[in-house]
């Protein structure tokens, strides 16, 4: 979802790239991959786990980076945006895009009831780890700030039902159950992720 799209040739921004799960994948696309963090342990995780030649590692804070005007083919980031100040984040990725860039996120959907009560239920929220200002989006709102910041061909598209704690021998049979629902309406808005892709 978030690699399929990148080419060879392709410079491509990783916001908030973790210990490097997905940075894995997206360098099997041959794209050049800047992938950064506001945590310098984290990179160094990231670079240990995956050096190809085609990625760098940068300490980056995503409301202010620091690369010039119109630089990246495509910004993607996994499970980011809802610990970041949406608005400033998402202004500063705008800017740094070439004129048709393309972004792909993914987030959690504040419609998934688990995902609702998870985000604002202060002591469930403690007790499952979450940070105190983490959150999850309502897609129209979401679809409204990225209209405001003005990018276009705005898809946002509910995903995934398939529960973190499903057990190994379930995840099969449950994955192609959730991919019914997926397809269906009303019903597949309350999955618990959003496929967020724009185009500047």
């Amino acid at each position: 979802m978030l690699s399929s799209h990148l080419k060879p040739g392709m410079s491509v921004l990783e916001l908030g790239c973790g210990a490097g799960y997905f940075t894995q994948e997206l360098v099997r696309s041959g794209a050049d991959i800047v992938a950064i963090d506001v945590s310098p342990e984290l990179l160094e995780i990231a670079r240990s786990k995956c050096s190809a030649p085609n990625v760098q590692y940068q300490l980056e804070n995503a409301y202010e980076l620091s690369y010039d005007d119109a630089v990246f083919d495509c910004v993607v980031g996994s499970s980011v945006l809802h610990h970041l100040e949406i608005e400033k984040a998402l202004r500063d990725v705008y800017r740094v895009l070439k004129p048709a860039g393309t972004i792909y996120f993914t987030e959690p959907n504040m419609l998934n009831p688990q995902i609702a009560i998870q985000k604002n239920i202060p002591w469930i929220k403690r007790k499952l780890g979450d940070s105190p200002d983490e959150t999850a989006f309502f897609r129209w709102p979401l679809r409204r700030l990225l209209e405001q910041i003005g990018f276009r061909h705005i898809r946002i598209d509910p995903f995934d039902f398939l529960h973190p704690k499903t057990p190994v021998y379930l995840i099969n049979p449950v994955n192609q159950f959730g991919r019914c629902l997926e397809k269906m309406p009303v019903i597949s808005d309350f999955a618990g992720s959003l496929y967020i892709r724009a185009v500047k």
